[in-house]
């Protein structure tokens, strides 16, 4: 079993955030109240190349908590966790605090 997936190119692995379905005081929340579609950075490839043989950097780095277009992806299953490879390209923002 692999200790450590590292992503090739400018993939980018990435941890769902899964939001809250109900408050400390114990009320239950409509699922679409919390509709953001976001995630943390779990391991970064090295990047792309350019037409140059130069390579371009992926523009996330580990730990960054990012915005997650509604499609797309693929489903990873490691060590009984599921995550999501997504190409740099299609990362819409980073969210910040």
């Amino acid at each position: 079993m692999a200790k450590k997936f590292i992503p090739l190119f400018n993939r980018v692995l990435i941890e769902k955030v899964v939001a809250p379905t109900k408050t400390a005081g114990g009320i239950l929340l409509p699922e679409s109240t919390s509709k953001l579609n976001s995630g943390k950075v779990i391991a970064v490839g090295a990047g792309s190349r350019g037409k140059d043989g130069n390579t371009i950097p992926v523009s996330v780095k580990e730990g960054d908590h990012v915005l997650l277009p509604e499609y797309g992806g693929t489903e990873v299953k490691l060590a009984e966790k599921e995550y999501h490879l997504y190409r740099d390209d299609d990362i819409l923002g980073i969210l910040q605090d």
